[in-house]
């Protein structure tokens, strides 16, 4: 019996899973657009490699990975680069990144896909592959997976417990394609040396824990095992899934493979497998249309469809008053319909007044401690709520505001409807914010206290020089001065 432990906290809202996992994956239909962000993600944006006026086919290289923490950006399909221009990103800020803008000619046409055998080629060249595919992680922090890759491990956790309420693309992922999943398990465990991987389901999921079951005749015995785990918000969460699976807690500021474990989500699983066995990048994902529709499912979508694009396939109901981009707990809404899909779009819930009815008044906290029972991180969030709205940010520092994962937990059972998320964000932004200023003020001093200096030296040297110069003239009229007493001696003598 394999033996379970606890996370602190948690909650357990209505799971409304059922509404859009009853029905296969569907594939989405061209848009007449695509918008491709060449940022991804956090860690920076990729080098432009197109320019307007360029045919592209499907996988082909658009943007270029640079440094060690960046992914390339590959053309969704096939077809002619209209403009390389500023679009508006799915993120609470609104702001506008540089953009592909690629209209598709239909045919679908790929590039040459060469497929690699993970298992026979060097492990640097499996890595290479998966960063070049631009793998990132697949269950919302879309970073990049081959440096996860790099780490060497005793455990492999491959996440399905995808515990946010309506999301249930890894589910339906899970139940139609766990074959590949498995393989790309495999090979992540090839990678870094891993003694067995277990993989994380909730037990809300039993159709994708058999599928998982049933396909795990590729791995070793013994070493591949399907787990389901209580459904907890948020069981899905890395650091609670691993000790909710293994008993070990991960502090703030320690990684996974410090412990000898590493997670990653079943999407990410399965595009390793198509990189590497396939040849084929990251250029779609499965998505859910989850919420306010007639019509919801998930559907394979392509990286770079804007929003507005993929909403009729649902069918938004009329009184549909906002999307929003991941689950209620933890996702927001979009600043714009038409802002494209990217590698960490899981979901567009559509929202309605009968089913999100609007927040009511913020009312005072009153110190039930609610939210300090709920926090899966064990913080106290009433503590950071006071020190963040009083815009105390060294208080906020001193209780860990930074070991904060943002789960939601906390407001969603305040009584007093404190939306305490949102003041985190605030104080992180603004502490963020803060120390960019104050780096930004250190160089400047630096650069200014460094032109003192060369001034100064640049003094000292030219003073040199004119000390230098003035000795040799002294030197020189001194010299002169003695050959001339010495020549009018040499005179005197000879008369």
């Amino acid at each position: 019996m394999f033996e379970l432990f606890h996370f602190p906290g948690g909650v357990k809202p209505a799971s409304h899973k059922q509404e859009s996992s009853g029905t296969p994956i569907a594939k989405a239909p061209l848009p007449p657009l695509l918008v491709m962000p060449f940022r991804q993600n956090a860690t920076g944006a990729a080098a432009i490699a197109v320019k307007a006026g360029d045919r592209v086919l499907k996988g082909q290289r658009i943007g270029s990975a640079e440094g060690a923490f960046g992914t390339p950006v590959h053309a969704p399909t096939s077809g002619m680069v209209r403009a390389i221009e500023e679009r508006m990103l799915p993120h609470p800020s609104g702001l506008p990144s540089t953009c592909a803008l690629i209209e598709p000619d239909g045919t679908d046409e790929w590039v040459e896909r060469i497929p690699l055998d993970p298992f026979a080629a060097n492990l640097a060249q499996v890595r290479e592959r998966i960063r070049d595919a631009g793998i990132v992680g697949l269950g919302g922090a879309a970073f990049p997976s081959h440096v996860k890759t790099k780490a060497a491990i005793d455990t492999l956790i491959i996440n399905g417990a995808e515990c946010e309420p309506w999301i249930t693309c890894d589910d339906r992922l899970m139940r139609e394609r766990a074959a590949e999943i498995v393989v790309g398990a495999r090979i992540l465990g090839h990678l870094m040396g891993a003694k067995r991987i277990l993989f994380g389901i909730e037990d809300n999921k039993p159709e994708a824990a058999q599928a998982l079951r049933d396909a795990q005749g590729e791995c070793d015995s013994g070493s591949c095992q399907v787990v389901p785990v209580p459904t907890l918000y948020p069981a899905g969460g890395e650091k609670q899934l691993i000790r909710v699976l293994t008993g070990i807690e991960i502090p703030y500021s320690k990684l996974g493979p410090d412990f000898g474990v590493q997670c990653f989500n079943v999407g990410t699983a399965y595009a390793v497998t198509r990189a590497t066995l396939h040849g084929e990048p990251l250029v779609s994902r499965i998505l859910t249309l989850a919420g306010n529709y007639e019509r919801p499912g998930n559907f394979e979508v392509l990286i770079g469809t804007p929003a507005d694009a993929l909403l009729p396939l649902g069918a938004p109901k009329p009184d549909t008053d906002r999307i929003v981009m991941g689950g209620p707990m933890m996702g927001f809404p979009l600043p714009d319909r038409s802002v494209p899909v990217v590698k960490a779009t899981n979901c567009l819930l559509a929202m309605s007044p009968a089913l999100f009815p609007p927040p009511l008044p913020e009312m005072p906290c009153i110190r039930c401690g609610a939210c300090t029972r709920v926090c899966p991180i064990i913080l106290q969030p009433h503590e950071l709520y006071w020190y963040a709205k009083s815009k105390n940010f060294g208080k906020t520092q001193e209780y860990h505001l930074f070991d904060c994962i943002e789960c939601g937990c906390c407001a969603y059972v305040c009584p007093s409807r404190i939306p305490l998320v949102d003041y985190y964000r605030f104080a992180k932004a603004e502490i963020r914010a803060r120390e960019k200023e104050k780096a930004a003020s250190d160089r400047a001093r630096e650069r200014y206290d460094f032109r003192l200096y060369r001034e100064e030296r640049e003094k000292e040297e030219k003073a040199a020089r004119l000390a230098a110069r003035s000795a040799e003239t002294k030197a020189k009229l001194a010299n002169e001065d003695t050959a001339k007493i010495a020549a009018a001696q040499t005179r005197a003598d000879n008369a």
